[in-house]
């Protein structure tokens, strides 16, 4: 698929799938006789892993990592049982980041969430007192 299907489908800009690109992140499978990038369901799926990490605050060194970590246990390679135990732990280091990133996100949106409605309750004050 071309890039602008991909940026619909990811829901990310081209601009930013470009500079995947330009980062190594994600390389276009293939190109088209006219030159356009071509994408595969396994350059969506990269995508998609980048767009689930960004707002945990991952750097682009971390995506690059995990990707490296989850390219190497599904490729063709066989490895070794120490080299993959290695690699999961890479793995489980990232899901426990971003399962404690997860967890601060949580009490940030409570937070707002109790910011909004005592704003609202103020509101609502000033609403009756303005309409007796």
């Amino acid at each position: 698929m071309q890039i602008g299907e991909v940026a619909a489908r990811t829901e990310l800009s081209l601009r930013t799938i470009r500079h995947y690109e330009e980062t190594g992140l994600v390389i276009p499978s293939a190109r088209s006789q006219g030159g356009f990038r071509l994408y595969t369901e396994t350059d969506v799926a990269r995508l998609m892993v980048i767009r689930r990490m960004k707002p945990l605050g991952f750097s682009l060194e971390q995506m690059r990592d995990l990707l490296d970590a989850t390219d190497r246990l599904d490729g063709d390679d066989h490895l070794d049982a120490d080299e993959r135990e290695v690699l999961l732990g890479r793995v489980r280091e990232y899901e426990q980041a971003a399962t404690e990133q997860v967890d601060k996100l949580r009490v940030q949106l409570v937070r707002a969430e109790d910011f909004a409605a005592t704003l609202r309750t103020r509101l609502g004050q000033n609403t009756s007192v303005a309409l007796s």
